[in-house]
């Protein structure tokens, strides 16, 4: 009775979420070569060299940022500085001083000097920053979001009561056999089965770790119940003074110079400019002016994500001191499962052998959604009877 009820659950499951674990199948396939992909369909950015990149004291940094605000003097936003560790084109991000949501972002690629901009694309607009919100977030924002983690829960289920449905009651040789020369019916099954079985683990684990990333809050609230406490990176803000108003600007140098003494074994990943400072006031109605810090990402030696690290140092914008940092050595396990989910889900903490298994993966939804409807409608035709 109870394998009849986790059959029809399986079905049921399939019939109304198999299509959207094809297409989230076969966007993820795509996106594990993301960053590839977008430099072949755009030859105008050259590909990086095999050298490493600008580090610390780079005086090309300074230029870069010089370059972008010579070129968009009306942008006031804050610019995001990608450190590759590759030479070759420098990786920008502009986001407006109202942006909160990443589909707003503009963004530009720099010589490998820094003083010349090769390519501007706003976020969305080109095929795989679109394909990369369709798969995270179904091109509707956060409520897409919601509705790909909160599947994906119920992918999760799908794939484990596959293999409940499946798993036989005695020995195992019998229920792995591949049976030729059977009915259409049956190679269907055969067909499922092995798809299921082979793609089993990583599946489970890219869904895993789908769910958690596009459900941030309440996957945090369940570690900080389970493992232990969860604390975000947050924007830092400091009021400026009219003294530090009046001040020389703080060069990019100088910032990247604080942030290498705070974090010495660190990999510079990121810096973010902050945008101009703006007006508000205090409790008393007398006017202030708050500005964000500079934001500079950082990879520790432990941190398995290297694009997208989880240490953070915060620079004073007017006098380049540190204010606030965020070492993720120095945080307890729960972050520690958060800093891998990235990497696992993207592949990139495998290199190459582990992206092409997870790209190869990402296309079992599609055949596991063919072979269970072909049969579930084969069982169903009088001609199958």
């Amino acid at each position: 009775m109870l394998r009849a009820w986790v059959r029809r659950l399986h079905l049921w499951l399939g019939l109304s979420l198999g299509l959207l674990f094809v297409l989230l199948g076969l966007t993820g396939s795509a996106l594990v070569f993301y960053q590839d992909i977008d430099r072949w369909l755009h030859p105008e950015v050259p590909a990086s060299a095999a050298e490493g990149g600008p580090g610390w004291s780079d005086p090309v940094w300074d230029r870069a940022l010089t370059t972008v605000r010579a070129r968009w003097p009306e942008r006031q936003g804050a610019w995001r500085f990608e450190a590759t560790g590759e030479a070759g084109p420098i990786p920008a991000r502009y986001l407006p001083a109202s942006q909160e949501h990443a589909g707003r972002m503009t963004m530009v690629w720099l010589s490998a000097d820094g003083r010349e901009v090769l390519r501007e694309a706003e976020w969305g607009s080109y095929a795989m920053t679109w394909l990369y919100d369709l798969h995270m977030a179904l091109l509707v924002g956060d409520t897409g979001q919601a509705v790909v983690g909160w599947s994906g829960l119920g992918l999760g289920v799908l794939l484990l009561s596959g293999v409940w449905a499946w798993w036989p009651r005695g020995r195992l040789a019998p229920a792995l056999r591949f049976k030729r020369g059977a009915v259409l019916v049956r190679r269907l099954y055969d067909l499922h089965k092995w798809t299921g079985l082979l793609s089993l683990p990583l599946l489970v684990m890219l869904v895993g770790t789908g769910v958690m990333l596009a459900l941030p809050g309440p996957s945090d609230a369940a570690l900080s119940a389970v493992v232990g406490p969860v604390s975000r990176p947050q924007k830092v803000v400091v009021a400026i003074s009219v003294e530090g108003i009046n001040r020389p600007p703080v060069t990019l140098g100088a910032v990247l110079a604080a942030a290498h003494s705070a974090l010495p074994q660190a990999r510079l990943a990121w810096m973010e400019v902050p945008g101009a400072a703006l007006a508000s006031a205090d409790g008393a109605g007398q006017a202030l002016l708050q500005q964000r810090a500079f934001m500079v990402r950082l990879q520790q030696p432990s941190d398995p994500s290297r694009r997208f690290p989880h240490s953070y140092v915060w620079v004073h914008p007017t006098t380049g001191e540190v204010i606030a940092v965020h070492d993720r050595e120095r945080l307890g396990p729960a972050h520690s499962i958060n800093n891998w989910l990235h990497p696992l889900h993207d592949a990139s903490i495998g290199g190459l052998p582990l992206r092409l298994l997870v790209a190869l993966i990402g296309l079992a939804p599609a055949g596991l959604w063919v072979t269970g409807l072909l049969r579930w409608w084969r069982r169903r035709s009088p001609v199958a009877r």
